[in-house]
């Protein structure tokens, strides 16, 4: 996978078509994206919002939605009936994706990890990143930059676990997974580097699966070839890295912020270790962010379908 457009090419060549639930769709760039993902056959939506509303939005800016057979509309009231209605249908397999429209972020995670009707699974919930970035061919999954402020190694495992389950339902079967820090080398001063050797341990020791772990590394020594090779690191996954995992929060926020503004990359994001990938994009992220998501997120499905029949 070198380009975003190859994640939409992928989930839309699927002979069966998933179906999204959005919360709140009633939002100019939300409907803009669902426009798209029906245009490249990427999935069919349940929309939960002011049925009245959404209507009148969607016959003034795609009145092509109101009559499209993969286009439902279910009222809600309330933003908070819209989330609990959206992680519902998920919960009860009437869709398969989670989507967050235009409400609080903290409303539609409280609703999906309700007790009753939530999608929790017990596994720490993580953001993944797919960013295609320019000269670069191959796409990279960053982790974690938005969910876990400073997490600890069992949960820096658990985060990798995720991405490596999105890097795979992508079509990576191997991916290198690189834990950053400032250095090479192993600091006690430096918790990112120790926890990154214990993470290697654990990836050596059948802890953390279907991936090879190598750290850590700084940035440069991940992703390029010819760094890794002046510092004198030749081994088979130096520079090589397609998971990027972040020691925390500010970290993975400055480096996917710097990918955006500075190199102009092109991102596609998703939370999972949910019961289903769930799409929560910005208000300010454009329309064409929010479908690179949706195909993350609908291969991310397909996927935990691919591993629940195998279990």
């Amino acid at each position: 996978m070198v380009s975003l457009n190859s994640l939409i090419n992928k989930a839309s060549s699927s002979s069966v078509s998933p179906t999204v639930a959005v919360a709140a769709a009633c939002d100019k760039e939300v409907l803009k994206a669902v426009h798209l993902a029906v245009e490249k056959s990427l999935a069919s939506f349940i929309l939960f919002d002011n049925q009245d509303e959404l209507t009148q939005l969607m016959e003034l800016y795609f009145p092509d939605l109101l009559d499209n057979k993969h286009v439902s509309i279910q009222h809600s009231a309330t933003k908070e009936e819209a989330a609990r209605e959206t992680v519902k249908a998920v919960a009860s397999g009437e869709a398969h994706v989670v989507m967050k429209g235009n409400l609080p972020t903290s409303v539609i995670l409280q609703a999906v990890l309700h007790k009753e009707y939530g999608l929790r699974t017990g596994r720490v919930l993580s953001h993944v990143a797919a960013f295609e970035v320019p000269n670069f061919e191959q796409l990279f999954f960053i982790t974690d930059a938005a969910m876990n402020i400073e997490p600890d190694l069992k949960a820096k495992a658990e985060i990798i676990q995720n991405a490596v389950e999105t890097a795979r339902a992508c079509g990576i079967e191997q991916p290198i997974v690189a834990p950053l820090a400032a250095v090479e080398t192993i600091n006690p001063a430096m918790e990112p580097t120790i926890d990154a050797a214990a993470l290697v341990a654990m990836n050596k020791r059948g802890q953390i699966k279907n991936c090879i772990v190598d750290g850590p590394l700084a940035l440069d020594n991940a992703i390029s070839i010819e760094a890794a090779a002046q510092k004198g690191l030749t081994g088979n996954t130096a520079g090589k890295a397609n998971i990027l995992l972040v020691p925390n929060i500010e970290a993975g926020n400055i480096l996917y912020k710097s990918l955006i503004y500075f190199a102009k990359a092109k991102v596609g994001a998703i939370i999972q270790g949910a019961k289903a990938p769930i799409v929560l994009t910005s208000r300010a992220d454009r329309a064409e962010s929010k479908v690179y998501s949706l195909a993350l997120a609908i291969l991310a499905a397909q996927n935990q379908t691919i591993l629940r029949r195998n279990i």
